[in-house]
């Protein structure tokens, strides 16, 4: 089944009007509608705005109409769209194009907030409020819950699962402050999850995951009480030097890896046989650094039979490289689609934006996804009409 999508939002569809937005993508050439299924917070500028130019969505909600009774403790919490307009529904029912949904999983302030108990913390036992721990059978059973859900409930044709591991200790929240430069090792060791859940998993398979807790802190606390600034360059060294010489923390790691691995053998187990299922492995750059969010690129492939990577990259030299080492990591039958931004920050021209597809196309990557319609401007919006031209059906 060809994949030429448009990442999408419930809000830009409300505002625009299901219909009309629907038959400007079959006009681009795109076949599928991605839509958001379950996102987090943000503040979105939308060059195309019509009741406003920044949007700031409700935290940690659900895009679809959900069942309670497909889900344990942990349930979606309804956006308040549903009390207007099922979107989703209406992109099933028209059926121009196919639809998939996006799920972002696992990083969820407002569900974390929720049910602390069930979140990812650090060897100091602080939460994270933004990552569930996929480790929680709580939350496993909440994933879980999603994708069978909204397979069921509605006759989409695949699912994309987003952040389905341990979000980095770096990505992002709100109104951050920190007087301390952070290096790769810094960052690193504060990301790891030494939760309950984690910590009684690991032990069940030999690990010793208290004294590894209890060194990371230590470590840690002593670098805070330092006069030491670590230069990223040599931070990295640290971190892969302990990766390399620490035979408990590599097993912590590998631990990590197969928690993420089964939770999505266990959803392509329990989804709809004919749904598609693909990983969005991660967003750090480049794509091979999906390993310390516990994604295994080559086991996850192997389940799904499809990784969904951004090539989000300031230029085609790293975009092409990137795809080189996915190659070299994936199964010779897992599918590969690529998602790309056709505008700043990554591809600022059309020329560029044109050579790009090129050479994913050149690469073996027809299946292609575009983010996102309610970001872009006009124009950049036309670039995907002239390079889905170049792409063979």
């Amino acid at each position: 089944m060809s994949y030429k999508a448009i990442l999408t939002y419930a809000w830009d569809f409300e505002e625009h009007g299901t219909a009309s937005a629907l038959s400007s993508f079959a006009e681009m050439g795109l076949d599928t509608v991605s839509l958001a299924g379950t996102y987090h917070a943000g503040k979105f500028l939308r060059p195309r705005g019509r009741s406003g130019k920044v949007y700031f969505p409700e935290d940690g909600t659900a895009y679809f109409r959900h069942d309670q009774s497909r889900y344990g403790a942990i349930k979606p919490i309804a956006n308040s769209i549903l009390d207007r307009a099922d979107i989703l529904a209406q992109l099933c029912d028209d059926g121009r194009l196919a639809t998939n949904v996006w799920l972002v999983l696992l990083h969820n302030s407002a569900l974390g907030l929720r049910h602390p108990d069930n979140v990812v913390r650090n060897a100091f036992g602080d939460p994270y409020y933004y990552n569930l721990c996929p480790s929680a059978p709580d939350v496993r059973a909440y994933a879980i819950g999603l994708a069978t859900d909204v397979t069921q409930t509605y006759p989409v044709a695949g699912l994309s699962l987003e952040a389905p591991g341990f979000t980095p200790y770096a990505h992002g929240y709100h109104h951050e402050m920190s007087f301390v430069r952070q290096d790769p090792w810094f960052e690193a060791r504060m990301g790891l999850c030494f939760c309950d859940h984690c910590i009684a998993a690991a032990g069940a398979q030999g690990i010793d995951a208290q004294a590894l807790k209890a060194e990371t802190a230590r470590r840690i606390e002593a670098f805070l009480d330092s006069d030491v600034d670590t230069p990223p360059d040599m931070g990295l060294a640290f971190w892969m030097a302990d990766v390399a010489t620490d035979a408990e923390l590599r097993a912590y790691l590998d631990f990590r890896s197969g928690q993420v691995t089964s939770l999505v053998a266990e959803i392509r187990d329990r989804v709809r046989k004919d749904a598609a299922i693909a990983v969005i492995p991660s967003v750090a750059r480049p794509t091979a650094g999906a390993w310390y969010e516990g994604t295994d690129l080559k086991s996850v492939g192997d389940v799904t039979g499809i990784i969904e990577a951004c090539f989000y990259e300031p230029g085609i030299a790293r975009m092409s490289a990137d795809l080189f080492d996915l190659r070299q990591r994936l199964s010779p039958g897992t599918r590969l689609r690529g998602i790309l931004r056709p505008s700043f920050p990554d591809i600022e021209t059309k020329a560029e934006f044109l050579a790009a597809i090129d050479m994913l196309v050149a690469g073996g990557v027809t299946d292609l996804a575009f983010y996102n319609w309610g970001h872009q401007r006009r124009r950049n919006l036309e670039w995907i009409g002239e390079a889905l031209a170049r792409v063979p059906r």
